[in-house]
């Protein structure tokens, strides 16, 4: 029996042939639709050869699977999901989403040639250096800025120009660990600093930073402990008595604040420090990230005293470190909303989804649930799943604000095995991100987008 389905198995020329699969090739290249017809094909034959098929597929059946495993393509790995967990800087999904204007600038940009490294108004050759600086400087006061490709690289070109061979002064609280392992002592070390620790892992004054200072000492840092908090019986230095104690004795003060803020989030309960504050403070080098509370894309932004940055700039690593034009053009439009606090808040995403209130967040989430159940009814039968609204604890991610709760709303699944809803979710050809929890899906509506609301019914439907 084996052997005559076999023979029933529809050839690979037959199938490319067919009018079905022609509308297949025309939208995806044909060699990818060859190899994943074959792929198809030769695993069917496989499970006929083993007896776990017992009839070959027709051309159509044969087209579908053809069609699944293109879905999961294997040369372009690189996809869109729909992020449902109400984390909204989430790491793992690509932390921040850009503002229509930084995305309408970005693909400008890429489009055509730029100005990248050519000054107009002298017809000369420019510097990648001078874009988005200007924006940095008026909205933080700081003498110059420049940007990197992510803040670990801020860190490592600070300390290799200012403290390589020598000590760089650092409390023991904070000796940071971020994503992936990566720890600042090994950050230092491959800085060629030497890492100095004062205080306690809970109370260090200014007094142990002053204690430490010798001939051999390059700079004293102070890092922002942007993903824990250590709390109860604790002290810290704070920016304005180093900067006292860094000019006393002649040395800079750099201070890694992590998430990059440049507005006031205090009135909706998130007490971050913000660049402004940091300038003001004294910090002659403000280090942190452009793709977290600032909300635009991975970059390190380094802002401070113009004399210190020129050093970093003529830095062999700064080569290295450098940011293409892509990432500066979403930059520098994500920056211009700051010049208007209030644009900034309705037109940067970050800040909108962390800002937008309770009652919005729950009408949101009424909606999505008309939606679905509106999906289920269109089925036919029985509704399988069933909707409901329930409130939700949202968080900003991104090793930011680790304490901050936002009060959100989801609508919940229920129906069968939550953890299998939840895997064909994430298999749908736009894979949704959700939570299970409490033998239910949680989809969080904070951390949706415009028109996402109709993938997750078709998600769902499916």
């Amino acid at each position: 029996m084996n052997r005559d389905e076999l023979r029933k198995l529809p050839q690979t020329d037959e199938v490319l042939r067919s009018a079905q699969m022609s509308a297949l090739l025309e939208k995806m290249p044909r060699e990818l639709v060859v190899q994943a017809l074959r792929e198809e094909i030769n695993g069917i034959r496989r499970d006929i050869l083993q007896g776990d098929r017992l009839k070959a597929p027709g051309v159509p059946e044969l087209i579908r699977g053809c069609e699944e495993r293109l879905r999961q393509d294997p040369v372009r790995t690189l996809r869109r999901v729909v992020n449902a967990t109400g984390v909204i800087i989430h790491t793992n999904l690509g932390r921040a989403v850009l503002s229509p204007a930084a995305v309408q600038k970005t693909a400008e940009l890429a489009a055509g040639y730029s100005n990248l490294e050519y000054n107009t108004a002298e017809g000369a050759r420019g510097s990648r250096h001078d874009h988005a600086a200007s924006l940095v400087r008026f909205l933080t006061g700081a003498e110059d800025a420049m940007l990197v490709n992510n803040n670990a690289a801020a860190v490592l070109l600070a300390l290799a120009v200012l403290s390589a061979g020598r000590e760089t002064v650092l409390s023991r609280g904070e000796l940071i660990e971020i994503g992936g392992s990566f720890r600042i002592p090994d950050i230092m070390e491959c800085s060629g600093a030497i890492l100095r620790e004062v205080g306690t892992t809970n109370r260090t004054r200014v007094s142990d930073y002053e204690k430490a200072v010798g001939e051999n000492t390059g700079l004293l840092m102070k890092v922002h402990p942007s993903n824990y908090r250590i709390t109860g019986f604790t002290e810290e230095a704070s920016l304005e008595q180093l900067s006292a104690l860094a000019r006393e004795k002649g040395l800079p003060l750099v201070y890694d604040m992590g998430s990059g803020l440049l507005t006031d989030l205090r009135p909706f309960g998130i007490d971050e420090p913000d660049i402004r504050y940091a300038i003001r403070q004294g910090a002659d080098l403000v280090l942190c990230s452009g793709d977290k509370l600032l909300g635009g894309a991975q970059a390190g932004i380094v802002a401070g005293k113009r004399e210190l940055i020129e050093k970093m700039k003529r830095h062999p690593l700064a080569r290295a470190f450098r940011v293409d034009k892509l990432t500066l053009a979403a930059v520098e439009a994500t920056l211009y909303a700051y010049t208007d606090t209030d644009r900034a808040l309705r037109e940067v995403p970050v800040l909108r989804m962390i800002t937008e209130s309770g009652d919005a967040l729950r009408q949101r989430a009424e909606h999505l649930r008309g939606i679905l159940e509106a999906g289920q009814a269109g089925a036919g039968g029985k509704p399988a799943l069933l909707f409901a609204v329930e409130p939700v604890t949202d968080r900003i991610g991104g090793g930011a604000a680790p304490e901050t709760v936002l009060p959100g709303w989801a609508v919940t699944v229920r129906g069968g095995d939550a953890a299998e809803i939840e895997k064909k979710l994430r298999g749908y050809e736009i894979p949704v991100i959700a939570r299970v929890a409490e033998d239910r899906v949680w989809i969080s509506v904070r951390t949706l987008l415009e028109n996402e609301e109709d993938i997750i019914a078709g998600a769902l439907a499916q």
